[in-house]
């Protein structure tokens, strides 16, 4: 039995989103196919995702000059802590499927602050001589992407960065494998939406066979 995290960062539903609609029909036929794996849903818009700010620093810094948990402060206590059940809960999945739309080129703010609580070092790398090292090698990961306009060729390619920082941060954490299903062009090409939505949910529900 393997374990899927499901990571949105949407306001929407599948009814609005066309990331979502695509990332629901992965996910119905992922569990059809896989239904002994445990499938956690995390809604970025409705977690408590703490940004790294002045007090995550200095209870940080207390913890590491050897004092305990309980002499930080409410604010350090709550913060840090969430922090710390955010990534201990991303190192206990096996698998990852990131569902997110393309804004300004990258995704909603409330993914890179999630990507900030989980970016540990000694949990999902490491340093050393040699330089930062993954740790999280028996892991696999998937990122379903909407973008209302062109961007895996030609002149936009090289402005998407959505994707582009999570293959980062995930070859970073050492995942050896992630993968990109993309859903593009329905802004450009209104009068193809719906052949190009309907055209994404069948790849995937192809992929959910395999991942």
């Amino acid at each position: 039995m393997a374990k899927l995290l499901y990571i949105t960062a949407h306001p929407h539903d599948e009814s609005q989103s066309y990331s979502m609609a695509v990332g629901k029909a992965f996910l119905d036929t992922y569990k059809e196919v896989n239904p002994s794996d445990e499938v956690v849903h995390i809604d970025l818009y409705k977690e408590n995702i703490p940004e790294i700010d002045a007090d995550v620093f200095s209870g940080w810094g207390k913890l590491r000059s050897g004092q305990a948990f309980d002499t930080l402060s409410a604010e350090e206590q709550a913060k840090v802590g969430r922090l710390a059940e955010l990534s201990e809960q991303f190192i206990s999945g096996d698998k990852y499927v990131f569902v997110t739309p393309l804004w300004n080129f990258s995704f909603p703010p409330v993914m890179k602050a999630y990507f900030d609580s989980v970016a540990v070092a000694g949990k999902t790398f490491k340093y050393t001589e040699q330089g930062p090292v993954g740790l999280l090698t028996d892991k696999k990961a998937l990122h379903i992407q909407a973008r209302g306009g062109i961007y895996s060729e030609g002149p936009a390619a090289e402005m998407e960065m959505g994707h582009r920082y999570i293959n980062v941060m995930m070859n970073f954490f050492g995942v050896p494998s992630i993968e990109g299903l993309f859903v593009e062009g329905h802004n450009a090409f209104p009068e193809k939406a719906e052949e190009i939505k309907a055209n994404a949910i069948a790849r995937a529900k192809d992929m959910a066979h395999t991942f």
